[in-house]
């Protein structure tokens, strides 16, 4: 139960920030006053609103403690008492999802990686299937995506394609997506009608900035190559293509889209700074694993996440165990939404219950 004395606090802070804004003239405070601003400007909202239905509840209470109160004013009172009364707890919890720790990431555009997995080349159709529900999604919430890397399947879709998607809340909604997705179909490569499995591994990573990650240039071996197309042969007569080693991680990037070498390698130095700071995020979440272990939306890679069955119509998310049979509009894009909201209903509850749980649990 929120109390009073926190709702007051929280007002007392927006009246703050408010009043350092209108008097501070540095331009980064004035970005991060504003930010926070923005961030309190629902939890106030709600806590408004909940302040005026306690009030209101008091204030019908007192009137139906008046025995002089006639018949219909009683009835009157009594259901709107009573739907007060159903609304304050509702009310409440909005409150406390609003004031969960918020993921520093979540506001972030992001870096979304999918690679074939076991299946040959039906893993790449798959890989290209997954690429194109994520286009559609973006597209419908007026996200701006754009490839920057690409290796194509040798029968179509993509043994790995790699994008940037730039937009308002993409982390928070695609961070969800992290694993191993795994279809079930008959191939179109395949003959005899019969159903195949095969996976696809999908990595999203929060977009890094140069402040977010030192990399000192010491600790970099780049090497420089021909681009090759399929086949392995030359489809460059420079060395045009980038291979940018992270020493002290082991992480690898390869950039070979564009002609120049400073492009790709300006490309292939995103992709790394994202990775660096996803096995950051990653190490510092392992730390405190306990925690998090009934938790989705962890970003394991290894964790077989969802399946898509196609001869049932129906698309399973494994962590929150639904089950939705309307593959048709997933795979579309135009339904991926109602698997996100579910994990994230699913998160705020698994965080809420691991605040509220006792301390010697």
């Amino acid at each position: 139960m929120l109390s009073e004395q926190k709702i007051e606090q929280l007002l007392a802070r927006q009246a703050d920030l408010e009043a350092k804004m209108s008097d501070n003239p540095d331009p980064d405070a004035y970005v991060a006053l504003s930010k926070e601003f923005a961030e309190l400007q629902p939890v106030v909202a709600a806590a408004r609103k909940l302040q005026s239905a306690r009030t209101e509840l008091a204030d019908l209470s007192v009137m139906l403690d008046d025995e002089g109160l006639d018949a219909d004013m009683r009835e009157m009172a009594s259901e709107e008492r009573a739907e007060l009364e159903a609304s304050i707890p509702d009310i409440e919890h909005e409150i406390s999802i609003l004031l969960l720790p918020k993921d520093v990431a979540d506001a972030r555009d992001a870096i979304l990686e999918v690679r074939a997995g076991t299946g040959g080349d039906e893993a790449a159709l798959f890989a290209g299937s997954l690429f194109r529900m994520y286009q559609r999604y973006a597209e419908l919430h007026g996200w701006k995506l754009e490839i920057i890397s690409v290796s194509e399947g040798d029968v179509g879709g993509y043994k790995e394609v790699i994008a940037g998607i730039k937009g308002e809340g993409v982390f928070a909604r695609l961070k969800y997506e992290s694993g191993v997705h795994r279809v079930q179909r008959v191939p179109e490569t395949e003959g005899s009608g019969r159903i195949h499995t095969s996976a696809a591994t999908v990595a999203v990573l929060p977009e890094a900035e140069e402040v977010d990650v030192q990399i000192e240039e010491k600790d970099l071996r780049v090497d420089v190559f021909r681009a090759s197309g399929p086949g392995g042969q030359s489809v460059n007569t420079t060395d045009s293509a980038v291979r940018i080693t992270h020493i002290p991680t082991g992480i690898v990037v390869s950039q070979q889209d564009e002609k120049s070498q400073h492009k790709n390698r300006a490309k292939g130095m995103k992709i790394l700074r994202a990775r660096i700071f996803d096995a950051e995020r990653a190490k510092v979440d392992a730390e405190r694993a306990e925690a998090r272990r009934g938790q989705v939306g962890s970003g394991d890679r290894s964790e077989r996440i969802r399946t898509y069955n196609f001869p049932q119509g129906r698309v399973t998310d494994h962590r929150i165990n639904l089950t939705l049979y309307k593959l048709d509009q997933v795979i579309a894009g135009d339904a991926l939404d109602e698997v996100v909201d579910a994990l994230i209903t699913e998160d705020q509850a698994a965080r809420l219950a691991a605040i509220n749980e006792p301390e010697d649990a």
